[in-house]
């Protein structure tokens, strides 16, 4: 009996041999995972299996480094001010056409802009933001725009509670040139200011060179405007047709009153000294007379403008705008007339 015991304890330890060694097995392949998941950022016996999950890891960190930012700082008449690299929610008081040009439609603009006929279709769908100058803040806060365009310095204040403003003072920008270039800039799209002014300098030169061919070099030409009481004259960045005269075609105004047109842009007269501003050619904004009504009154068919039959009026929803756009389909409009 006692040997048949010890026989039994004996087959039992060889059984529990096989078992204890499995479990040593085990525990020493845990202890090896272990190891190698800890040393995964080492440099001593990094597993293969382990690479990969730091590889990404690495390249993740370096595109955050050398992701483009998402704001830049411009300067402006309100000091440095940060706006989106690529806005997309603009909201535009003015210099829509640029915009335009640039394949960039706002989200917002006031009702006097959105109505310019050289390209109203273009902004179907654009929300009147108000009053032009006084544009409605909750109309503007519902767009949530990215950025605000205006040329009105006294709106700044109000504005830029909003969203990032950047105000362009009329005028400032002194023909297509600058203003497509300053916005190809401010949004990041000189390559598209770059196409659209190849094209806009091609078929100016080809208007002017019709021009030229038709008209004798040295006839003058008058910019004015008829509001009843009160007739203006302007110069060269004011609208009413000066940029497509005076910068596109390159004509001149009368010399004895050039310097102060061209410097103040703009000048008040009465029709006692309205002689003196008129010249060869006479570019007249209108609302309420036609080229018949000025040649059948006595006064301004003594102008030898009109008595030549070279006068050309135009309403103020035409000769208003000074936009690049506005200003090329001007320019092939007065040619037109001009060398019929």
């Amino acid at each position: 009996m006692h040997n048949q015991q010890k026989s039994i304890n004996k087959q039992t330890h060889w059984l529990l041999f096989p078992l204890m060694l499995t479990l040593i097995l085990v525990i020493s392949a845990c202890g090896n995972s272990n190891t190698t998941v800890e040393n995964t950022g080492g440099t001593n016996n990094t597993s293969q299996t382990a690479a990969p999950t730091y590889a990404p890891a690495e390249n993740s960190q370096q595109a955050e480094n050398t992701e483009a930012p998402t704001l830049k700082t411009v300067s402006t008449i309100n000091g440095d001010i940060e706006i989106p690299v690529h806005p997309k929610r603009i909201v535009a008081e003015e210099y829509l056409g640029s915009l335009i040009a640039l394949d960039t439609i706002p989200v917002g603009a006031p009702g006097l802009t959105l109505e310019n006929m050289y390209y109203k279709e273009a902004l179907t769908g654009v929300t009147d933001t108000g009053t032009y100058g006084k544009m409605s803040p909750e109309k503007i806060i519902a767009l949530n725009p990215d950025l605000i365009i205006s040329g009105q310095a006294e709106s700044y204040e109000a504005l830029s509670k909003i969203a990032p403003t950047i105000i362009v003072p009329y005028g400032d920008l002194k023909d297509a040139h600058k203003e497509l270039t300053y916005f190809g800039e401010l949004l990041g799209k000189e390559e598209e200011a770059k196409n659209w002014l190849a094209d806009y300098d091609k078929r100016i030169a080809d208007a002017k060179a019709k021009v030229d061919k038709a008209i004798p070099a040295d006839a003058t030409f008058s910019i004015l405007e008829d509001g009843g009481k009160s007739i203006w004259a302007y110069g060269d960045n004011f609208g009413r047709g000066g940029q497509p005269v005076y910068q596109a075609l390159g004509r001149k105004p009368p010399t004895a009153v050039a310097a102060e047109i061209m410097e103040k842009q703009w000048a008040e007269i009465s029709k006692e000294a309205l002689a003196k501003y008129a010249g060869d050619y006479i570019i007249l904004t209108s609302n309420n007379l036609t080229e018949v009504d000025y040649k059948a009154d006595p006064f301004w068919s003594n102008l030898p403008a009109v008595k030549n039959g070279h006068l050309y009026v135009w309403k103020e929803e035409r000769s208003w705008y000074y936009d690049p756009i506005a200003v090329l389909s001007q320019t092939e409009e007065l040619a037109a007339w001009l060398t019929k």
